[in-house]
């Protein structure tokens, strides 16, 4: 037993001294030495510097072997770690530029993927889109999002309006009780956002609806924490308005009160807040600070087709 051991602190200690004589590892002088043989720092620092040094000098060395289009300045901001894991990828997507070029027309994520890395699930699912984002080339390899299809009705009296309103809610019952009276309202569509979803499906408007107009987006959600970090969400995606006049005759409701566990997004509530009056929004406040909530269901079928038919919506 003793002899591996020896054997094994011999190898390792070996190892060890080769980093030392490179300059990759610095012996913390005022911790000495041991007394085995062959002998070793009791404590050791890293040369970041020179560590550094070699990893850019690398990063130099593959600007000049892959495609032009590969942007590699990220990976200087970045360890190395995230560089070896990438580079595989990397060589493959050099590999099928310098094969077949940009391609013309558009893919879905999957198929993209596989032609890529001969991995279908590389860009949706192992953070590929992270990697072509870093290296620049997510828009010059047309990729479409992987996302369900919008789901919306059409006013076929509005569609070809200049200026074209667009109403988003969140819950299915909503949904139900406006679509009867879509084609009294000036809205183009009255679009199903089924809760989160609608971040990633507001995505394939354009596809779905491909008229040229100026679009205008407004959101009704339930009026709660969820409610509006979705609607935030969202408009990151899409610029999306508050549908104010469902919201103002909310507050005049009886409040609900049993959502608990929904996290508080302060970011989200003082932009959804701009959309309201001073009086308003000490009462928004006032709302959620209690724990209590108004549910879209809060106004019955009438009342909401009558304020989307009669609403002043332009401002």
């Amino acid at each position: 037993m003793l002899g591996n051991t020896t054997k094994t602190y011999a190898a390792f200690a070996d190892q060890v001294l080769e980093m030392e004589s490179l300059g990759y590892l610095e012996m913390v002088k005022s911790k000495g030495r041991n007394h085995h043989t062959p002998s070793l720092a009791y404590q050791y620092k890293i040369n970041k510097g020179k560590l550094n040094k070699e990893y850019h000098q690398e990063l130099q060395r593959y600007r000049l072997k892959l495609h032009d289009g590969i942007n590699l300045d990220a990976y200087f901001n970045l360890d190395r770690t995230t560089w070896k894991h990438d580079l595989p990828y990397l060589e493959k997507i050099h590999q099928y530029i310098v094969k077949n070029g940009f391609p013309l027309e558009d893919a879905a994520a999957p198929e993209r993927s596989f032609e890529l890395v001969r991995d279908e699930k590389w860009i949706v699912e192992q953070k590929g889109s992270e990697i072509l984002n870093r290296i620049g080339l997510w828009e010059q390899f047309r990729i479409l999002p992987v996302s369900d299809p919008l789901m919306f009705a059409i006013n076929p009296l509005m569609i070809h309006q200049q200026t074209q309103l667009h109403l988003i809610v969140e819950n299915k019952t909503t949904y139900q009780g406006l679509l009867p009276v879509i084609m009294k309202t000036d809205f183009s569509t009255l679009i199903y956002g089924s809760g989160n979803k609608i971040v990633k499906s507001i995505e394939n408007f354009t596809s779905q609806y491909p008229i040229e107009a100026n679009h205008i987006f407004y959101y009704f959600g339930d009026l709660d924490q969820s409610g509006i970090t979705i609607w935030n969400s969202l408009n990151k995606r899409q610029t999306a308005i508050p549908a104010y006049p469902f919201y103002h005759a909310c507050l005049s409701k009886p409040r609900a009160y049993g959502k608990t566990n929904q996290r508080p997004n302060e970011a989200a509530l003082n932009e959804f807040l701009t959309f309201f009056n001073e009086e308003q929004q000490i009462q928004i406040n006032e709302l959620l600070s209690k724990g209590a909530y108004y549910p879209q269901e809060v106004l019955k079928t009438k009342e909401l087709q009558h304020i989307w038919e009669d609403a002043e919506w332009t401002r």
